[in-house]
C-alpha cells in the first residue's frame, strides 16, 4: 500500500502536536504540513497537494469557505475534525464538499476509519453522531420538497418583501395599499402555505423559497 500523505489544520497547539505525533510514528503516512488557521488550510492544500486534509472548524478565517476552495481544487479530501457535535454545521461541512466529520473525544480508531472511507470513496461520519445527521438530513429533505410544492403569488412576494424590511402590519398595509385585515389575511395564508407559525418562519421559509428558484403563482 502506497503512504498517504496528510496534512492537519488545528488551533489547538497542544492537539495538533498530539495528531501529528500520534500519524508520524506510522510508517504508512507522511505528514506534509500542519497549521492553525483557515487560510493555512488553503495554503497547506494548494503547495503540498495532500491526499487528506483534516481540519478544525472552530479556528480562525472561514473554515467552510476553506474547505469548499480546497475541494474545488482538488484532489484533496477534506475531513472535519472537530468537538461540535453540531447537525446544522456538520450540514454546513458536508454541503461545502467535506467528505468526513470526525468527533473530537472519540478514539483515534474514528479518525483512521474516516481516512479509510474517504480514500476509498465513501462518505464517514462518526458512529454516535451519525443518527442524527441522518435524521436531520431527512428532515431537511422533507423540508425541501415542502417548500418546493409552495407558489407564491405575486401579491404574497410583496408582502414577503416587506418583512424582509420587517414592516409591521400597518406599514406593510400603507405600502401595499390594503388594509391591515387584509395584510392579517395573506399572513396567516403565508403561514399555511408555508407551514410555519410566526412571522421570522415565514421570512425564513421564503427566503429558501426564493434561493430555490421558484417562480410566482397566480394573483
Amino acid at each position: 500500500m502506497s503512504v498517504i500523505r496528510i496534512g492537519f489544520v488545528d488551533d489547538h497547539p497542544t492537539l495538533l502536536r498530539g495528531i501529528a505525533a500520534l500519524f508520524s510514528s506510522d510508517p504508512g503516512y507522511d505528514i506534509v504540513g500542519t497549521g492553525s488557521t483557515a487560510d493555512e488550510a488553503v495554503a497547506l492544500a494548494s503547495r503540498h497537494v495532500p491526499d487528506i486534509l483534516t481540519l478544525d472548524l472552530s479556528m480562525p478565517g472561514d473554515a467552510l469557505a476553506a474547505i469548499r476552495a480546497i475541494v474545488e481544487r482538488g484532489p484533496t479530501k477534506v475531513i472535519v475534525f472537530t468537538a461540535f457535535a453540531n447537525v446544522d454545521l456538520a450540514l454546513k461541512a458536508l454541503d461545502a464538499g467535506a467528505h468526513a466529520f470526525v468527533l473530537k473525544g472519540r478514539p483515534s480508531e474514528d479518525l483512521h476509519a474516516a481516512i479509510d472511507s474517504v480514500l476509498a470513496g465513501q462518505l464517514f461520519v462518526s458512529p454516535d453522531f451519525s443518527q442524527k445527521l441522518m435524521l436531520a438530513f431527512r428532515n431537511r429533505t422533507k423540508r425541501e420538497k415542502e417548500l418546493q410544492s409552495a407558489r407564491l403569488s405575486a401579491r404574497e412576494k410583496q408582502l414577503v418583501e416587506c418583512l424582509f424590511e420587517a414592516k409591521t402590519n400597518k406599514e406593510i398595509a400603507r405600502t401595499l395599499q390594503l388594509s391591515e385585515k387584509t395584510v392579517k389575511h395573506y399572513m396567516t395564508n403565508l403561514m399555511n402555505k408555508l407551514r410555519v407559525k410566526n412571522r421570522l418562519e415565514v421570512v425564513l421559509a421564503a427566503q429558501a423559497l426564493r434561493d430555490n428558484g421558484l417562480g410566482e403563482g397566480r394573483e
